[in-house]
C-alpha cells in the first residue's frame, strides 16, 4: 500500500474537516501551463526522480498524495510529491533535475474536503469555492492558496479515484 501523508482530524464542521498537518518534505517542480497539463508535464520529472534520477541514484518509495497548487502568477503551478516521512534534509536524495527541489513544508492547520471522481479544473474549482466559503462561514480565516491533492493512479477508474481541496487557515 502507498503511504499516505499523515494528518489528525482538529474537527468536523459543515463541508469540511480541519486538520492538523505535521512538517513534511516534498519534491517540488514549477511548470507553466493549464491546470491538467501542469500535473501532467511535472508527473514523469518528479517520478523519475524518485526512480533514482538523483544524484545518489537511490530509489525513493511512492506516496499519496500528489499535491498542486497554484504559484506566484496565473498559469503557473507547483506540483510536489509528498516524500516518505522516514526521509529527513539530511536523508533526501539530491534531484539531477534542477527543475526539482526538495523542500520542507511547515506544518499547518488546513480545512479539507474530499471527493470523488474525474481530475478535472471544473470539479477541483466548484470545489474549492465550496470550500472557501464554507471555511469563511466557520469563522476561519484563510491563509495561503488552495491546493488540489490527487491520491490514485491515473488507470484507477473515477468513480473510486480520492481527491482532496485543501485551504490553510489561520491557527
Amino acid at each position: 500500500m502507498t503511504e499516505q501523508q499523515p494528518y489528525r482530524v482538529v474537527a468536523r464542521h459543515p463541508g469540511f474537516e480541519l486538520r492538523r498537518y505535521s512538517a513534511h518534505l516534498a519534491a517540488e517542480m514549477r511548470v507553466d501551463g493549464a491546470f491538467l497539463e501542469a500535473g501532467n508535464a511535472a508527473f514523469r520529472p518528479l517520478a523519475a526522480y524518485l526512480s533514482g534520477a538523483n544524484r545518489s541514484r537511490r530509489k525513493v518509495g511512492m506516496t499519496a498524495p500528489v499535491v498542486q497548487e497554484e504559484g506566484e502568477r496565473p498559469g503557473c503551478w507547483l506540483v510536489r510529491f509528498v516524500l516518505p516521512a522516514a526521509l529527513t534534509a539530511a536523508t533526501a536524495p539530491e534531484p539531477e533535475d534542477p527543475r526539482i527541489t526538495v523542500r520542507e513544508i511547515p506544518a499547518q492547520l488546513a480545512a479539507a474536503v474530499r471527493f470523488s471522481g474525474r481530475w478535472s479544473e471544473k470539479a477541483f474549482g466548484q470545489r474549492a469555492t465550496a470550500l472557501g466559503r464554507a471555511v469563511t462561514a466557520a469563522g476561519l480565516t484563510p491563509v495561503d492558496g488552495i491546493r488540489y491533492a490527487r491520491f490514485d493512479p491515473p488507470w484507477k477508474p473515477w468513480f473510486l479515484r480520492r481527491n482532496e481541496v485543501v485551504l490553510p487557515v489561520a491557527e
